[in-house]
């Protein structure tokens, strides 16, 4: 069904107006599926127009692009999207920012403990001294991350636990927003055995102070590179930026895109949003500057890989690691994160010329607007 955008215009707008706890019947939930596919194959050709700009594009085994030199693109990122996943080590529950794309904004204050003394590995709470039978009993995974939320909050109970790690040899990524880092807990983090920090750096607005700890990690840290949802606000300063950053000697740079659930929606609300494999929603904007930045650092010869972190590649993550896992053929984590779709969230697109669907076509008898739709 190639509905066109007035008729999904038209019904997402009655769509919007339903009781979120109104579920919508059969032929209704074929139409709003028609609209979003719609959506998504007009952004797919974007995206495609995109990439074939990009002088020597490269791909990780179909699963990932990037640009640049092949030694300098992450590990943790080989290791989460070839390996046995991306296994989630958490402690913190605070951070000492709130950012308008924190996947937690509005809600930071909410946040559960972990539990003094212990970590969070694999949905299970563990005390660092339990690491000995876990790795006793389990396959140890090709990488851990550190995340939730900031984890220089309290860097200091961390050392412990990477020792442990490194001893076992299993490569270890953290992240940051930076703001807290100094070269006394960048060093520590180096001698306990981290492989790799990847800093927030939209988080601070490109701080100078935190470019500055960017280039300190290097110094103590094999690799480091820069982690941050792409949004027009880190375009354009990164690139005012950008030489003072390269000249750090980062090795690599993650352009993640965007993606939006219940608590950071409203923050974008009123921007042209499509919905990936009717799963992630993300600003088009989001995967488009990603593009546009990797097309400049292939023709200006960056010094580092630039890695497309895109919904494809989330994609992609959630399915090795259900591979990995033993699943079925097809299985994957990837999914939506709202409840039902937030069909007002794409009027915005619907109603905006300048974004075409690539074919229409008349809906048919029993769907148009005034049929009885069941």
């Amino acid at each position: 069904m190639l509905i066109s955008k007035a008729d999904a215009l038209t019904w997402f707008e009655f769509f919007a107006e339903l009781p979120e706890d109104e579920p919508l019947l059969p032929r209704q939930q074929e139409i709003a599926l028609a609209a979003l596919s719609q959506i998504e194959l007009a952004e797919e050709a974007r995206i495609e127009a995109l990439k074939a700009d990009i002088p020597g594009l490269k791909s990780l085994n179909g699963r990932t692009l990037y640009v640049g030199d092949d030694a300098c693109f992450p590990k943790g990122c080989r290791s989460c999207l070839l390996g046995t996943g991306l296994s989630a080590v958490r402690k913190t529950n605070r951070c000492n920012l709130q950012c308008r794309f924190c996947y937690d904004y509005g809600e930071m204050d909410l946040q559960p403990p972990i539990g003094e003394g212990f970590w969070e590995i694999g949905g299970t709470k563990l005390r660092e001294e339990d690491l000995d039978l876990v790795f006793s009993v389990d396959q140890r995974p090709t990488g851990i991350a550190y995340v939730y939320l900031e984890p220089f909050m309290e860097i200091e109970k961390y050392y412990g636990i990477i020792r442990k790690f490194r001893d076992a040899g299993v490569y270890q990524h953290l992240y940051t927003n930076g703001t807290l880092a100094t070269e006394e807990n960048l060093r520590a983090l180096g001698e306990a055995g981290l492989d790799e920090l990847r800093f927030n750096l939209g988080a601070s607005g490109c701080a100078d102070r935190v470019i500055e700890a960017i280039g300190i990690a290097k110094r103590y840290i094999p690799m480091v590179g820069i982690e941050t949802p792409m949004t027009p606000e880190l375009y354009e300063t990164f690139l005012k930026k950008k030489d003072a950053i390269l000249a750090t000697g980062l090795d690599f740079m993650n352009c993640a895109e965007l993606h939006l659930n219940p608590n950071n929606l409203e923050n974008y609300w009123g921007e042209n949003l499509y919905m990936y494999r009717q799963g992630y929603l993300s600003p088009i904007w989001s995967h488009e500057l990603t593009l546009k930045l990797m097309r400049r650092a292939a023709e200006e010869q960056w010094p580092i890989a630039v890695h497309d972190c895109c919904n494809r590649t989330k994609l992609a993550r959630g399915l090795n690691l259900r591979a990995h896992e033993g699943g079925w053929f097809g299985a994957s984590s990837y999914g939506m994160e709202f409840p039902v779709i937030p069909y007002a969230a794409f009027l915005p697109i619907l109603g905006d010329d300048s974004f075409p669907f690539l074919e229409e076509e008349p809906l048919p008898e029993g769907y148009r607007p005034g049929d009885v739709v069941l």
